[in-house]
């Protein structure tokens, strides 16, 4: 079992949420849940990681080769894959991944939940998909999605395959029935 993790490469000026990060991680790590992510070693990105890891879990990072170079790669990983372009990056994220949860990041993030919300959409996927709403830091995106529902852009079955939470336990849960 793998869960992709979209999040930022910044922690952000909260505490919290580098502290959802590491709970998040000790949750893959002890459930045996093989971390799939950017391959970064810097913000929620790195802790998430180096969390995982810490709990003796498994984590695989898929980095597009410019961002190796610029030595945000991450060294101690379980597995690390060069890809040649962020759209490479995704697509395989896409093809080892159970299951998908964007937590807390910036444009990277939304990128990423919106092309594969996009992608289970149209059918191209068809893993479980969730948000980790850290201190409520995906409401407005939340009201959007609810605003492009009501006003006939986005068909309800959408917003129903999407699970939110704003804890680790219940969002895996909900994901991914024990």
């Amino acid at each position: 079992m793998s869960i992709c993790v979209f999040c930022g490469s910044a922690t952000g000026n909260d505490t919290i949420f580098a502290d959802a990060a590491k709970k998040l991680g000790i949750l893959l790590a002890s459930r045996g849940i093989t971390l799939i992510y950017g391959g970064a070693d810097i913000g929620l990105m790195g802790i998430l990681a180096d969390t995982v890891l810490e709990n003796h879990g498994k984590v695989i990072g898929v980095i597009p080769g410019f961002l190796v170079n610029r030595e945000v790669g991450h060294k101690n990983l379980t597995q690390l894959e060069v890809v040649t372009s962020m759209h490479e990056r995704k697509k395989r994220m896409a093809d080892i991944s159970d299951a998908f949860i964007a937590i807390p990041g910036g444009w990277g993030t939304l990128d990423e939940l919106a092309e594969i919300l996009t992608w289970k959409q149209l059918g191209l996927i068809h893993q479980p998909i969730g948000i980790l709403n850290v201190n409520h830091f995906f409401e407005p995106l939340l009201q959007q999605m609810r605003l492009m529902e009501e006003t006939g852009f986005l068909k309800p079955a959408c917003l129903d395959f999407l699970k939110v939470s704003t804890s680790p336990e219940e969002l895996v849960d909900l994901m991914i029935p024990q």
